[in-house]
């Protein structure tokens, strides 16, 4: 099972168990947090509608913070002498996905699923159904 969340502007795939570096999240280290979730995939079931996910939730712990890689950048501009150079490091939170749970979606079954568990409906052969058209169209005209 494998949900894809959204934290800090960007989109992840996310399995239980797995760390990684987002954006500063303002929670304190060893705080749950709860993820904004956009898409729940378990083996060939896929929930990404809203009302699939109303009950869907990725819960991660934040295990601490550190800095990204140093960003290096500079403008020049010829024949005058102009010069400038700066440095960025995002701060970032690391967290592990504790929890993927999608139990509201799993007790409503989706279309797909619907239609895999009702028995298909024989149709009537094209004879049959001929003489009740044509019974239909006379005692249509004879009104």
């Amino acid at each position: 099972m494998y949900a894809v969340v959204r934290t800090g502007g960007k989109q992840e795939r996310v399995s239980e168990g797995q760390r990684l570096a987002v954006e500063l999240i303002d929670a304190p280290v060893g705080g749950q947090v709860q993820l904004e979730t956009l898409l729940v995939v378990d083996g060939t079931d896929v929930r990404a509608t809203p009302d699939q996910l109303a009950g869907a939730s990725v819960s991660a712990k934040v295990l601490g913070e550190e800095l990204g890689p140093k960003i290096r950048a500079g403008t020049y501009k010829s024949k005058s002498n102009q010069r400038r150079r700066w440095g960025h490091r995002q701060r970032l939170s690391t967290i592990e996905i504790v929890a993927i749970s999608g139990s509201a979606a799993e007790k409503a079954p989706t279309k797909a699923a619907a239609a895999r568990k009702a028995p298909a409906a024989k149709k009537a052969p094209a004879a049959e159904k001929a003489p009740a058209k044509k019974a239909a169209a006379a005692a249509k005209t004879a009104k």
